[in-house]
């Protein structure tokens, strides 16, 4: 993922920032509990595409 791409992009839910997990090719939004995915090299930011986040994930 482009770092100024990610600098960018913001969770379409909280406007927060969101980080990139390259092992499963997402971007994580850790304030809305969600991983959108990143399909070849597009973020795909809707809420209906992501997924949650479990609690181990998000290391609580």
């Amino acid at each position: 993922m482009d770092t100024k791409l990610l600098e960018l992009l913001v969770c379409p839910v909280t406007k927060g920032p969101l980080t990139w997990n390259p092992e499963k090719q997402e971007l994580v939004s850790r304030s809305a509990r969600l991983a959108y995915p990143v399909r070849d090299g597009i973020p795909v930011l809707l809420e209906a595409e992501a997924r949650p986040l479990t609690d181990e994930e998000l290391g609580l």
